[in-house]
């Protein structure tokens, strides 16, 4: 590997971009699922407290009820556990906000206790990696109960109702899989195989855009270096998006629980997608999407088999299952910063709305809460999003009052359209879904009484620009220097993962399992190095990054991972393994 080149001492602040920050992606391939689990949990417990005539604790129930949006892309096993600590985490939150609004009615304490939450639940969130919505759904709960009246007495009452709803949310949750046990395995198993697809045609276009380029001179020329440079750009791109996606299958399949018959042809799969990635010259991208329809069908896995390497394969698969994940504690260190900046931004949020007379600084908080992502840059998106889908958010409010004024009925039923709108519309963008969040939450705080439409939209629109505004700025003075280091020891990761696959691979005897072990752990540092990569660049007034490096570094390993693939005798001969594997189909 090349050293690094040198760099200036002097940091450097970045663009923040605009172009593009609003632009509409595509759905989530399950964005129904989050939809129909946030109403199917929502519904009994508010049409019940409706029934009772005491819709004033849905509150309570809807803190409960919406942890029923986490953990739908993870098998059902994991599902289980990440559902009921969600669960947990979500009630001891709202436990420390009963008690302080209890003791306390001194607004500043509260914000600060407020934004101290916060903190740590995003901490909490990102280490174990809990996916989305994070952080925000709990510090929105936890938040709002600080400034809801509250006495010692009613704590114990109002945490049972959260924990009943919560329990109802798990299993929400959960019952899908009594229908589609293996769901989740294989739909992160057919999306590496797509990803692997698209990889083997991206790598087929680029290597006939060089064959051809360079060849011709004057304007045809720079024609032609031009067709090269984007394809390797858009190589690059799959390349990556593959890497990720077939290392995320693995992490599901991981977490599956027992091995059945069903998961060890997955796991076969899934090395299918790893050869494409390692050898897409070698690779028939037909053949892995015919094998990803299967799989998003209700028909049996695809059988592949690779006999030179399949006992290889499950010992490596089994390897890592002893080996397990690292603790949690210590991936809390390097979240300091983004704790710092989320303490920090979400006080002085809630200082400023208070200082303004705004009557719900916890709105101000929450929206400050909601910009903090891996990096500045990102902040910064989140940002405008978040501003813009508020905005939009109100104005559809004013719309909505009206119609749920009729009657606590059409209130209710209001809040279920808006819960299904915002899951189903979130994925696409953040700003499109908090154009149903906003009014969502500004009709939640009419359930216990009727209040001024005027003076929501007033007091929300100043909490969202205050919030948006002090977050950003609070993000700016609290700088994360850390990030250049991480990418270092990233780099060092990388570096020794593939030393000891290559050293592996080179050797004539090798330890049944060790080979395909080295394998997967250097697929996965090379994941991270990415990641870590991407989140460092969007970072302001740091070092220069040593992105040479990192290309370096990626290049060689995966030229070591196909050197690996090869090695284990893991490359077919499309033609003969296409019969036979038509066969199995």
């Amino acid at each position: 590997m090349s050293s690094a080149t040198p760099t200036p001492a002097t940091p450097r602040p970045r663009r923040l971009p605009l172009a593009g920050v609003l632009r509409l992606g595509r759905p989530s391939e399950i964005w129904f699922k989050p939809a129909l689990s946030a109403v199917a949990a929502v519904a009994p417990p508010n049409l019940a407290l409706l029934a009772l005539g005491r819709l004033d604790l849905a509150m309570y129930t809807m803190a409960g009820s919406l942890c029923a949006l986490y953990a739908h892309n993870r098998p059902y096993a994991a599902r289980g556990r990440v559902l009921a600590l969600v669960v947990l985490g979500m009630t001891g939150g709202l436990a420390v906000s009963l008690l302080a609004a209890s003791l306390t009615a001194n607004a500043v304490v509260l914000v600060t206790v407020g934004a101290l939450l916060a903190a740590v639940q995003k901490v909490l969130c990102d280490a174990s990696r809990v996916g989305p919505p994070g952080n925000v759904v709990l510090t929105f709960i936890s938040s709002a109960s600080l400034f809801a009246p509250q006495s010692l007495g009613q704590v114990p009452g109002h945490l049972a109702l959260a924990l009943a709803a919560g329990a109802w949310a798990w299993i929400v949750g959960m019952a899908p899989g009594l229908v589609r046990p293996h769901g989740p395995e294989r739909r992160a198993t057919a999306q590496a195989l797509e990803a692997a697809a698209a990889y083997a045609v991206a790598a087929g276009a680029a290597a006939r855009t060089g064959a051809t380029g360079g060849t011709t001179e004057g304007a045809g020329a720079d024609t032609d270096t031009g067709a090269a440079a984007a394809a390797g750009a858009g190589l690059s791109r799959a390349r990556a998006a593959t890497a990720a996606a077939v290392h995320a299958a693995w992490q599901t399949l991981l977490a599956a629980g027992a091995r059945s018959g069903s998961r060890r042809a997955l796991e076969r799969l899934v090395v299918r997608a790893e050869v494409a990635l390692a050898a897409p010259g070698d690779t028939d991208p037909e053949r892995l999407r015919a094998w990803a329809r299967a799989l998003r069908g209700r028909g049996p896995v695809p059988q592949v088999g690779e006999p030179a390497a399949t006992a290889d394969e499950l010992l490596g698969v089994e390897a890592e299952l002893r080996a397990g994940n690292r603790p949690l504690w210590t991936r809390l260190g390097p979240l300091t910063p983004l704790a710092v900046r989320t303490a920090v931004g979400c006080a002085l949020a809630g200082y400023a709305s208070l200082a303004l007379g705004v009557g719900r600084p916890y709105w101000a908080l929450v929206t400050a809460a909601s910009l903090y992502q891996a990096n500045l840059t990102l902040t910064w998106s989140r940002g405008v999003q978040r501003v813009v889908g508020n905005l939009v958010g109100v104005l559809v409010f004013a719309a909505l009052v009206p119609l749920a004024h009729l009657h606590q009925a059409a209130l209710v039923l209001c809040c279920l359209v808006l819960n299904f709108g915002a899951e189903a519309l979130i994925s696409r963008n953040y700003w499109l879904g908090s154009i149903c969040v906003t009014p969502m939450a500004l009709l939640i705080t009419e359930f216990a009484r009727t209040q001024d439409a005027g003076e929501l939209i007033t007091e929300r629109v100043l909490d969202t620009l205050i919030g948006a505004l002090v977050g950003l700025v609070a993000a700016i003075a609290v700088t994360n220097r850390r990030s250049g280091d991480r990418l270092e020891q990233a780099l060092a990761a990388s570096e020794l993962a593939r030393e000891r696959a290559a050293r592996l691979s080179a050797e004539p005897r090798v330890a049944p399992g060790a080979l395909e072990s080295a394998r997967r752990v250097l697929a996965g540092a090379l994941v991270d190095l990415r990641a870590t990569a991407d989140a460092a660049a969007g970072e302001w007034w740091q070092r220069a990054l040593p992105m040479e490096r990192v290309v370096l570094a990626e290049q060689s390993g995966h030229r070591t991972l196909a050197a690996t693939v090869r090695r284990q005798g893991l490359l077919l001969d499309r033609r003969t393994s296409g019969r036979a594997e038509d066969v199995r189909s």
